[in-house]
């Protein structure tokens, strides 16, 4: 039976950052141009011919914005036929993280406006793009738990506040912070630094702590099952 396809591809990303004092913020960019011109959508575009998808997904982020995404994955493709009024689009959604001190925006030529916005507070979006932002915290809501993923929404040095936050947001509920410090010590994913946090509203200064990947790699290679959060 011979086939008849006329079938495009984007490749979009759902780009992340988190701080406990904004909650979860989400990478938008405002179109400006047909279809959806003037809505907020993804940063992506159509793949070329000859380029890789998280190649497009890094070039229209760097394009756009002037970010440099530190951990892309793909993780769901959307195909509704009428998703997109140009006609068969299929949308190759990937999922980035972004580090606190590396979000800030420097925007290029082609892009007119982009901003972070909190994904509990999204704008009117093109396409399907709020499910598509939606699927993307279901995927990471799976892989958390896990996995330390969670690392690569933290800067290099971190109080363990902000990790128990980002868990807290998540999931939205509260961390028992107790057994929650206990596993994480315990599993050894915590390094102490010398450093120390002084929160202007607290007496106490906050210690630092970074994440130790060497020790995860070594759980992982004795085949150690690694529940971070239940």
């Amino acid at each position: 039976m011979p086939v008849h396809q006329h079938i495009r591809v984007t490749a979009e990303a759902v780009v992340l950052r988190f701080s406990s004092k904004e909650g979860m913020m989400v990478l938008l960019s405002k179109r400006s141009i047909p279809p959806h011109i003037f809505k907020w959508g993804l940063p992506g575009g159509f793949v070329q011919n000859d380029e890789p998808l998280e190649t497009t997904v890094h070039r229209e982020i760097r394009d756009e914005t002037g970010l440099r995404v530190n951990y892309l994955e793909q993780f769901k493709t959307f195909g509704a036929p009428d998703r997109d009024p140009r006609g068969r689009v299929l949308c190759v959604a990937h999922v980035g993280l972004i580090k606190p001190s590396a979000s800030k925006l420097t925007l290029g030529a082609g892009n007119k406006e982009a901003r972070w916005y909190p994904v509990r507070e999204l704008p009117q979006m093109a396409f399907d793009h709020t499910d598509v932002i939606a699927a993307a915290l279901e995927h990471l809501r799976l892989r958390f738990r896990h996995e330390p993923l969670a690392f690569e929404l933290l800067d290099a040095k971190f109080p363990v506040s902000e990790l128990e936050k980002l868990y807290e947001w998540l999931y939205d509920r509260m961390v028992d912070r107790r057994n929650f410090q206990k596993k994480i010590h315990g599993l050894g994913l915590l390094t102490t630094q010398q450093e120390k946090l002084k929160h202007p509203l607290q007496g106490r200064p906050a210690q630092l702590f970074s994440f130790n990947r060497e020790k995860f790699t070594e759980l992982q290679e004795k085949g150690t099952f690694v529940e971070i959060f239940s």
